[in-house]
């Protein structure tokens, strides 16, 4: 594609060399420069692209997209703009011939309740006879393809690009997790939305953020810039009404509003509710009539996730008995109170839960189900949001009839220092410290004891549960590694609770 074509809807501030150039692709990483290629230079956490201008004309650039002009050169084009990451989401959109537009686009922000939801929408979709594509949290994934997930939102030129493999594989819709680092980046700038879904926002990562009041607004770029300026016909905002921001993004979006919660005066609503072992019932008011729900999804947190996807559902004409039958067709999602089957009659659970108000919920709603037991094992993330790790021992102590506190992904920190503030949140007259060599005596006390190497807690917790308790594994949910230091390892806490079950048998008989 001529350069110029790529830069005419840029806003520059200087244009020099030859933009009738044939581009041939897009890098902001050098080392993936190829001939004829446009470079941008893209100012991160770590690295300045601007440093490596050279090696990617070396490498065959024949333009370039700067915020800084560091360099002068016979032959290469040079672009300065105000902002290379709205730059790289605005060509990348150009140079891949805007594939939003040929794709229903569905996005969903919001701290909890993404995924859940992603899944349920695509089981709907599938149920109605369209061929959704889903990229999120956990992979990305269109038709036969999947790749995956390095981040929940991609950056700009993947992103863009994996959207026209979708559109040449016939994809009608794209469920699009948007994460509040995606919207403060400008990863989605160029994508035109058909919907935006609002799940909640509880607070995370504020190590980023700095703020909640900074997370709110990263959140809200959803409804307040991307849905009020796409250009498609018609645009949806589904937003959760029961949440404090929701209602104020009620107030700020330009498309039909749809909201949802168990208030009344809102468009889709839940009553009726039922929560048992094995799911929930609900049937769920929208403008168009009344609809069963019949899930396989635990807890009542999970009747928002359904709200959502029914709003969802309606905005594209998909009728209420395909809703109800697709929301049935989902038995479960990876890592998301996933259930861990044995032959013990062991009720094991393996769930993403890694902030205090998503580990509250998932405790509280654990317990509404009144087991034997209930044992909880659960870490915090090194390099990430220190001020959550208290609560979230307090929590976990307070709501579990026993808790072990490990490792999580520890990345550069030491593990022990993570777990010591962990357990600085805990009341200790309401939680005892166990050793080790007491575990036997847990049965009738509550407490807590601290295993750092999360594969041996998961062994002890597995070898101490009896049919009628609940083990809850919280923290790293669907993923498969554990980063120690600067590497990443293979761990699966649901590969461990099968082998622990091996374990376990073995000893016992």
């Amino acid at each position: 594609m001529q350069l110029l074509k790529l830069i005419e809807g840029l806003k520059r501030r200087e244009v020099k060399g030859n933009i009738y150039t044939d581009i041939k692709g897009i890098a902001h990483n050098s080392k993936n420069i190829g001939d004829d290629y446009l470079f941008i230079a893209l100012k991160g956490f770590r690295e300045d692209g601007h440093h490596y201008l050279s090696e990617a004309i070396s490498s065959g650039a024949k333009a370039a997209i700067v915020e800084e002009n560091q360099i002068s050169e016979e032959g290469i084009a040079i672009i300065k703009v105000p902002d290379t990451r709205v730059a790289l989401a605005q060509v990348s959109s150009c140079f891949y011939q805007h594939p939003s537009n040929k794709l229903k686009v569905i996005g969903i922000t919001g701290t909890n309740g993404k995924t859940t939801i992603s899944y349920l929408l695509e089981s709907i979709l599938k149920t109605a006879g369209y061929h959704p594509g889903v990229i999120g949290t956990i992979d990305y994934r269109f038709g036969e393809h999947q790749r995956d997930a390095f981040n929940t939102t991609p950056d700009a030129l993947f992103l863009q690009r994996i959207m026209r493999e979708m559109v040449e594989a016939n994809t009608t819709h794209l469920i699009l997790e948007v994460s509040s680092h995606a919207l403060e980046q400008y990863r989605v700038e160029g994508i035109n939305f058909d919907v935006a879904v609002f799940t909640n926002l509880t607070a995370e990562h504020l190590d980023y953020h700095k703020s909640m009041e900074n997370y709110s607004k990263a959140k809200a770029l959803l409804f307040t810039h991307h849905i009020n300026q796409s250009s498609k016909k018609k645009t949806y905002a589904v937003i959760n009404h029961d949440d404090p921001l929701g209602k104020s993004l009620c107030r700020k979006t330009k498309a039909q509003l749809f909201r949802y919660g168990l208030r009344e005066g809102i468009e889709i609503k839940a009553k009726d509710i039922r929560l048992e072992n094995d799911g929930l019932y609900a049937m769920v008011t929208t403008p168009y009539g009344e609809v069963e729900i019949n899930s396989s999804l635990l807890g009542d947190f999970n009747i928002s996730n359904v709200l959502a996807a029914v709003g969802v559902a309606i905005t594209q004409d998909i009728p209420l008995n395909t809703i109800n039958q697709g929301i049935a067709n989902l038995k479960s999602v990876p890592g998301r109170l996933e259930r861990v089957p044995n032959k013990d009659g062991l009720t094991i659970l393996v769930d993403y839960a890694h902030t205090s108000d998503a580990l509250d919920h998932v405790l509280t709603m654990l317990k509404s189900l009144q087991p034997g037991k209930l044992v909880t094992i659960f870490g915090c993330g090194g390099d990430r949001d220190q001020t959550k790790r208290g609560p979230m021992g307090k929590i976990a102590t307070s709501k579990s009839d026993f808790t072990i506190i490990t490792s999580d992904n520890p990345r550069t920190e030491d593990p022990m220092d993570i777990i010591e503030q962990i357990e600085s949140g805990i009341d200790q007259s309401i939680a005892k410290k166990y050793r080790l060599q007491e575990l036997a005596n847990i049965e009738h006390s509550k407490g807590y004891t601290i295993i750092c190497d999360r594969r041996e807690a998961i062994r002890i917790a597995v070898s101490l549960v009896k049919p009628g308790d609940i083990l809850l594994i919280a923290g790293k949910g669907h993923e498969d590694y554990q980063i120690t230091g600067n590497k990443k390892h293979h761990f699966s806490d649901r590969e461990e609770v099968m082998e622990a079950l091996k374990i376990r048998d073995r000893i016992r008989n």
